[in-house]
C-alpha cells in the first residue's frame, strides 16, 4: 500500500516518520529519560490540538459560511454532500481529538513538570501556573461543549437521531452558538498554552 494513496497511508507513514526522527534525535542527545518523556507528552498533546483547533476553524470559517452560501444559491447543487459525506467524519475526527488534547494535556500537566506535577497547581490557578491554567480552564470549558452542546445536537441536524424540523432548528442554533464560543475561546487559550513554555510571568 503506497502511504500517499489513503488517509490511513498517509496518517501512519507520518507517525513511522516521526517516531523515526524522534528516535534519531533522541540517540544523538543526552538528558533525562523524563524529560525526553516530557517531550513525547507534549508532541501528543500538541498533534492532537492541532487536529481539534484546526477543524474547529475550519467549521466556523469555510463549513458553516459555505452551507449558508449553498442554501441562498437557488437552483444551485445545496449542501446535501457536505452534511452527508464530509460532516459525520469532521466531527468525528472533531470530537475525538478534543477527547485526546485534553488528555494528553492533563497527563503532560501530571508528569511533565516533575515529580510532584502541575495539574492541580494549574486548575488551581497557582502563581507560576496561571498561565497554562487559564488555557487548561478554556480548553476544558471547549471539551464539554464539544460533547455537551455541539455533538448531540449536531445529531439531530445531520439525522443521525431522530428529531422534528423545529428541533433541528433549534439544534442548529445551540450547535452554531457553542461552537462560535468555542472559536472565540481558542484564542485565549491558545495563546496561555504557547504563553506557559514561553515565558509569560504569570
Amino acid at each position: 500500500m503506497h502511504p500517499i494513496n489513503t488517509v490511513r497511508g498517509a496518517i501512519v507513514a507520518a507517525f513511522v516518520l516521526a517516531v523515526a526522527t524522534a528516535v534519531l534525535i533522541t540517540l544523538s542527545l543526552e538528558g533525562d529519560l523524563a524529560l525526553r518523556h516530557a517531550q513525547l507528552d507534549r508532541w501528543l498533546h500538541i498533534l492532537s490540538g492541532v487536529m481539534w483547533i484546526g477543524l474547529l476553524y475550519y467549521f466556523n470559517v469555510v463549513q458553516v459560511p459555505a452551507l449558508a452560501d449553498a442554501g441562498a444559491d437557488k437552483g444551485g447543487p445545496g449542501g446535501a454532500g457536505i452534511t452527508k459525506y464530509v460532516a459525520p467524519r469532521a466531527l468525528w475526527w472533531f470530537r475525538w481529538a478534543a477527547v485526546a488534547t485534553w488528555v494528553t494535556g492533563a497527563y503532560f500537566l501530571m508528569f511533565g513538570y516533575g515529580p510532584d506535577g502541575a495539574l492541580h497547581k494549574a486548575f488551581a490557578l497557582q502563581p507560576g501556573f496561571r498561565t497554562i491554567g487559564i488555557g487548561a480552564w478554556l480548553g476544558t470549558i471547549m471539551l464539554l461543549n464539544v460533547w455537551g452542546l455541539i455533538w448531540p445536537n449536531q445529531k439531530k441536524i445531520l439525522g443521525l437521531k431522530p428529531a422534528t424540523d423545529e428541533e433541528k432548528a433549534k439544534a442548529r442554533k445551540i450547535a452554531l452558538y457553542a461552537s462560535r464560543v468555542n472559536f472565540i475561546l481558542s484564542v485565549p487559550m491558545l495563546m496561555c498554552m504557547g504563553g506557559q513554555s514561553h515565558g509569560l510571568p504569570f
